[in-house]
């Protein structure tokens, strides 16, 4: 698969609501979620209002038709000044196993050095942890419904 990755731009918002949403859709359940899941605050908060400062992410799409393929971006979060900035990460199930995910990771990584801890939440049982393993992230809780892993500077 031929694809390109470019920087995300404020006007990107509604991209995010979709990529954000295929993260959730394949989280193992047989029934897909509805697309009103992205909605609830603890879920919004990672894209509302994209584009305030500090947001900063890369979106890949295919080279030939510009479908939408995956992005992968930092937000710090609004209630806590001093939190690390969080990570979401989400390829469209069909695009999977082609290195997307790793390349936006690699990319992101790379064009933001200063941020040297990062936090990601994921739904518990996605094969995404392996990915974020290779990139220094490491588990620092374990609940039944999800990880929370860290990459220390």
């Amino acid at each position: 698969m031929d694809y390109e990755i470019r920087q995300l731009t404020c006007q990107d918002e509604p991209i995010l609501w979709e990529i954000l949403y295929y993260g959730f859709s394949s989280s193992g359940k047989s029934e897909p979620p509805s697309r009103d899941v992205v909605r609830r605050p603890e879920i919004s908060r990672y894209v509302e209002g994209w584009g305030r400062a500090g947001d900063t992410g890369f979106v890949a799409h295919d080279k030939k038709n510009r479908a939408l393929l995956g992005a992968a971006w930092l937000r710090r979060p609004t209630d806590k000044s001093d939190a690390s900035p969080e990570l979401a990460l989400a390829v469209k199930p069909e695009h999977r196993r082609y290195g997307i995910g790793t390349a936006l990771l690699t990319q992101l990584v790379r064009a933001n050095p200063d941020h040297s801890t990062i936090s990601v939440s994921f739904v518990a049982g996605k094969p995404v942890l392996r990915l974020y393993e290779r990139f220094g992230f490491k588990v620092i809780e374990q609940r039944p419904d999800a990880v929370v892993m860290h990459r220390p500077a």
